[in-house]
């Protein structure tokens, strides 16, 4: 007859919450690392860009052909900037499910303690029942035998 008691109820409650914890941190590390592989590729095609604009300068260059040049990196210098931004807002959001999974992980804890506390006082009460039991036992025995000697 193994029921389950309030304190189990909110131990499965905070295993959920913890797990569910878990999930989003995995998933912002994720969403961090497709982030970076993203700004990672802008900044390869920046060098790339900022290597053909100096090799076409070398060999000369027409004004529209520079400008063009300039405006594309521009726009990779803002995209790569904006990525930045990206990582920032997942890093913050990262420091913050750590904290909520350090939260969820406290508290299970917490549950936890308690239960191992209660079946030990259980544990306790039961052996308490036990040896008072044995002692009834051993002192009817002993006052039988006295009774008839």
């Amino acid at each position: 007859m193994n029921h389950e008691t309030p304190l189990d109820v909110l131990i499965n409650l905070a295993q959920e919450k913890l797990d569910d914890a878990g999930r989003a941190l995995a998933d912002l590390g994720t969403q961090r690392r497709e982030a970076q592989n993203q700004l990672n590729t802008l900044d390869h095609y920046r060098s790339d860009y900022t290597q053909r604009l100096q090799d076409t300068t070398e060999g000369g260059v027409t004004a529209s052909n520079y400008h063009n040049f300039r405006h594309f990196i521009a726009t990779l210098d803002e995209a790569i900037s904006q990525q930045n931004r990206i990582i920032a807002q997942i890093d913050s959001r990262i420091d913050t499910g750590r904290q909520q999974w350090h939260h969820e992980k406290r508290q299970l804890n917490s549950y936890e303690t308690l239960k191992a506390r209660q079946t030990r006082q259980l544990q306790i009460r039961e052996q308490r029942r036990d040896q008072r039991a044995s002692d009834e036992a051993a002192a009817s025995l002993y006052r039988r035998l006295r009774q008839t000697h």
